[in-house]
């Protein structure tokens, strides 16, 4: 008896054994390409949030230097204003003489040349004989600080008055002297608003504070007069604070130099050389984080191109194990395509009598199932997108190690579910035309069902919702899914009807009288074709966002419970759907009950 020779492997199963699963050296290069790109992110933005923010620091250093050289610069220049005024002869003149004819329109014309906010001229006892403001000509300042404080003084004095309309004004005021006495005073008011006019246009947000640490500068109108502590805690209202905290997160790992309304933002003070005076600066993070953001997503396209490559490269030998299981099976696909071949023509043979009778109930059989697997995907499409939303708000409250609320998302998946079979249940009795148990069924409760399913898409879509409701109960005798069923379409038909609108608006009313009635108005483009619309399969969707059974099945629902369902165009736009049930009066609600 010869030996039995050992069969040698073919090429193709030697290529098959080598192209079995993923190896363990695979493996772990894909986990350390992994760790190399978690690590490389992690170290960039370390590195990079470091160096960004300490260039924005510097360059907020620097604009925080000159905003305090521009305020200081404005001040020295006109502190030396009073001290030339007072030697004007002119003005002296004028006041010697009490002739003011020419004094106002002198001021008028050294305001322009100075840059003042304005300039005044006092006699003795206060009253302001000249003025660039004409309004202010004869009115007494006996009692300001400017005029009491240039009487007891020798040299230029500098006032902070506070504003009738907010905020605070600053002057220069000097007394003016002929032969040794005392005959008026100039007073110069200094235009420091500009500079909160020019620091509106930034993103920072800006403050100068007194020696006492009162804000008498501000790019936030609301803080000024109050000290900084007490603005920060105060409500800020849209302006360059609010975007600076908008633009700020807490997700770099530098230490924040100031919360305002629990946000991170980077301060920054400064010293002004005059009275004590020091000006703050709260500047934003949003250019590092946008600088950073832009390197991290570089880095990980680079890597994302890289595992894309490697799974190309897997892939590729997938197929071709796949290509060579299709070449060892081939001669056994040939074969049993020949005995299936075999079979089907001796069971053609056998059956060729009931061919015509099989043929036609196949048909029917056919005609139902496409009939049925249409509403059943139409009128399932919306608690399943319920049951989705909820899901999904579940898994982020699990996350959040919120358990119980997340009990609460699983509860409205239970009852969607149950709603789902009775729909089921309820297309089927539909396509039987057979005769349902009806009982009393409150309108009001109803819709409420109805919205409570619409509501993540209300939501979704931010639609401003109306609902009237009268103050007694409506009742009709009907079937209370199917009732729900048809609210649910004609909701849906006017969210879809205010898709893209800016201000999406569903109105729903229900009123009791001789009948119940339903009426869902919307702001939509109104119906194009009205003797169409209760058509089945008649819709104006996209290919994909409807079949046009929602209407058919709602208005064959109505039918059968002995009411009509009708449609118009509002007087205005939109659409109006009019649901009309015999309404169940309280005889007829004693005879259900017994």
């Amino acid at each position: 008896m010869k030996p039995e020779r050992r069969r040698s492997a073919r090429p193709g199963e030697r290529l098959l054994r080598r192209s079995g699963p993923l190896s363990w050296r695979v493996r772990l290069a894909l986990f350390s390409l992994l760790l190399m790109a978690v690590a490389t992110v992690w170290f960039t933005n370390r590195l990079l949030s470091d160096r960004f923010t300490e260039t924005t620091r510097n360059r907020a250093e620097l604009r925080l230097a000159l905003y305090s050289g521009n305020v200081l610069s404005e001040l020295r220049r006109n502190s030396i204003v009073p001290q030339l005024l007072a030697r004007d002869p002119a003005l002296i003149g004028a006041l010697n003489s009490a002739d003011y004819s020419q004094s106002t329109q002198r001021l008028i014309s050294f305001v322009d040349e100075i840059g003042a906010a304005s300039l005044m001229l006092l006699d003795s006892g206060g009253r302001a004989v000249a003025a660039t403001d004409r309004n202010i000509l004869g009115s007494t300042h006996r009692q300001e600080p400017y005029f009491i404080g240039a009487l007891r003084s020798n040299s230029t004095v500098f006032s902070t008055l506070p504003r009738e309309a907010g905020g605070f004004r600053f002057a220069y005021s000097r007394r003016i002297e002929s032969n040794g006495e005392l005959i008026g005073v100039i007073v110069v008011e200094v235009d420091l608003q500009k500079f909160e006019r020019a620091w509106v246009g930034i993103a920072d947000a800006v403050l100068v504070t007194d020696s006492e640490g009162v804000i008498i500068l501000a790019t936030e109108p609301r803080w000024r007069g109050l000290t900084e502590a007490d603005a920060l805690r105060r409500e800020p209202a849209d302006s360059a604070i609010e975007r600076a905290i908008r633009a700020t997160s807490d997700w770099t790992h530098v230490p924040a130099d100031a919360y305002l309304k629990g946000e991170a933002v980077m301060r920054m003070e400064a010293r002004i050389a005059f009275r004590g005076w020091r000006i703050v600066s709260f500047t934003p993070y949003a250019s590092v984080r946008e600088k950073v953001n832009a390197v991290l997503a570089l880095e990980i396209m680079g890597f994302a191109m890289l595992f894309a490559l490697a799974f190309y490269f897997l892939s590729r030998k997938t197929a071709v194990r796949m290509a060579l299981f299709q070449r060892e099976s081939a001669e056994l696909r040939a074969l049993n395509t020949r005995l299936q071949r075999e079979i089907a023509e001796r069971e053609r043979v056998q059956k060729t009598l009931a061919v015509a009778e099989q043929t036609l109930a196949q048909s029917s059989k056919l005609a139902a199932l496409g009939e049925m697997s249409a509403a059943v995907s139409h009128e399932l499409n919306q608690p399943l997108a319920a049951m989705k939303t909820y899901l999904a708000g579940a898994r982020l409250l699990i996350n959040r190690n919120r358990p119980d609320e997340a009990l609460s998302s699983f509860a409205r998946v239970d009852d969607l579910l149950d709603r789902m079979g009775a729909i089921t249940r309820q297309l089927k009795s539909y396509a039987r035309k057979g005769g349902e148990m009806l009982s009393p069924v409150d309108m009001g409760d109803s819709l409420s069902s109805a919205l409570a399913m619409m509501e993540p898409q209300l939501k979704q879509r931010h639609v401003n919702l109306t609902r009237v409701l009268p103050p007694q109960p409506v009742r009709v005798m009907a079937d209370r899914v199917r009732v729900e069923q048809v609210m649910v379409n004609l909701l849906r038909n006017a969210l879809d009807a205010t898709k893209g609108l800016r201000d999406p608006q569903i109105e729903v009313i229900l009123s009791g009288g001789e009948t119940a009635t339903l009426s869902v108005r919307d702001n939509g483009h109104g119906i194009e074709d009205l003797d169409a619309l209760f058509e089945p399969f008649y819709t104006t969707k996209q290919p994909g966002e409807g079949v046009g059974l929602g209407l058919a099945i709602s208005s064959g629902i109505v039918s059968d419970l002995g009411g009509r369902l009708t449609a118009r165009n509002g007087e205005d736009s939109g659409a109006v759907f009019e649901m009309q049930l015999p309404i169940l009066n309280e005889a007829a609600d004693h005879q259900a009950a017994e």
